[in-house]
């Protein structure tokens, strides 16, 4: 998605400095080229080693470098980007910015610069709130400065409040959107998609669930969200926070699932990555369900509505294209392909859920992409990864 693109990495000091790393990286993965510059304050929490080692590149540091310099080195970095990109923006470097100062490589950059430049600001609360940083904000905006709000949370001092540095996805997205149109192959896209487990009541206080967190979901949602599809997201019980810009539905159980999913409609995008209980217990209890001398409970089920065949099999209305995700512990291509077929979707994500594997809750996936063309297989990634390598997949498949 940044493919081509030329990205000046400025590090500043202080504990988030560690993001920057998983940032560079990121955005390489995007196709982007980084070069990464670390200020004296950058080098007290990460090593120019570690930088370089991760960008493939030198990482510079040192305004008085014999070689560098000999070359104008501060000039030539300023001029070789499309974009300079400061993260984390501390406070002094933002005054620095303000006010014209150059007494280092990064501010020397930055005042000799002709390119566009954007801050990921990062700092104490109360650093944050004090008027002279407000100023400096303000100047900053009014000299074109692109600024990715910090969030608020949790801060490495121990306080609570504004200025906790934006989550990397957030930055990657905020790039990503200033490069513009080139990237949004899914505009005017509308997309549905499920993500997390079904709880299915057995009486008030008990149900039948599965160990899906709804992570890779939620990442698919983002993913599709950064490429410029409206989404809706149908989520069931889980703990991940809502992707920037998408529209998230909460519900418990699979009809409730259903009917969010049809009240989502007309889309021209579906993604079922929901693990929906297949059942739900018809005979649960109104109370909870007490031990008695009669022995265990015995339940009768009800079948769930299919979702995803549902969506597939739609005679008016039907996506354009559908998604579907399989989760198996054993023969996964094999039984991914029959179920593609079986549903009547287009596509079928298929992974290996066994215990062992760590997917289900983790960070990581390892999938199989089944089409009509048969199966691809993609190496272990993050789940983000995944999630815009699909993303990227669905725009190729609707172009045509």
């Amino acid at each position: 998605m940044l493919k081509g693109k030329r990205i000046l990495l400025i590090i500043g000091g202080g504990v988030a400095a560690y993001k920057a790393l998983d940032l560079a990286r990121r955005l390489m993965e995007r196709g982007a080229s980084v070069r990464g510059v670390l200020t004296s304050g950058g080098q007290e929490f990460i090593t120019p080693l570690s930088v370089a080692s991760l960008t493939g590149d030198e990482c510079y540091t040192d305004l008085f470098s014999l070689k560098d310099e000999a070359e104008m080195g501060h000039i030539r970095l300023s001029r070789e980007a499309d974009l300079i990109l400061i993260a984390p923006a501390t406070a002094d470097l933002m005054s620095k910015m303000a006010n014209g100062i150059a007494n280092d490589l990064a501010s020397t950059i930055l005042l000799a610069t002709d390119k566009p430049v954007m801050i990921a600001p990062a700092m104490n609360a109360q650093m944050w709130d004090h008027p002279a940083t407000k100023r400096n904000l303000e100047t900053l905006r009014g000299d074109g400065v692109h600024i990715v709000q910090p969030g608020d949370g949790m801060l490495a001092c121990g306080e609570v409040g504004p200025g906790r540095l934006a989550e990397v996805m957030d930055m990657v997205a905020a790039v990503e959107d200033f490069f513009g149109g080139d990237n949004l192959l899914l505009s005017g896209k509308r997309a549905v998609v499920t993500a997390g487990p079904t709880h299915e009541p057995i009486d008030p206080v008990r149900y039948i669930a599965n160990r899906s967190s709804g992570r890779q979901g939620f990442e698919v949602a983002a993913a599709l969200s950064r490429l410029g599809a409206d989404v809706t997201l149908v989520a069931g019980p889980c703990a991940q926070e809502t992707p920037a810009g998408v529209t998230r539905v909460d519900v418990e159980t699979a009809r409730e699932m259903q009917a969010a999913v049809d009240a989502a409609l007309p889309a021209d995008i579906a993604v079922c990555v929901a693990a929906v209980a297949d059942w739900h217990v018809k005979n649960g209890g109104a109370q909870k369900l007490k031990k008695s001398k009669d022995g265990t409970p015995s339940f009768e089920f009800g079948e769930n509505p299919d979702i995803l065949k549902g969506l597939s099999g739609l005679k008016k209305g039907r996506p354009a294209l559908v998604v579907g995700f399989a989760a198996e512990t054993e023969n996964v291509v094999e039984h991914a392909t029959e179920k593609r077929v079986r549903k009547g979707c287009d596509l079928i994500v298929a992974n290996d859920v066994s215990a062992q594997t760590g997917i289900m809750g983790g960070e990581y996936n390892e999938i199989h992409l089944i089409s009509a063309a048969g199966a691809e297989s993609w190496p272990k990634m993050e789940k983000s990864a995944v999630a815009d390598k699909l993303a990227l997949k669905i725009a190729e498949v609707l172009k045509g």
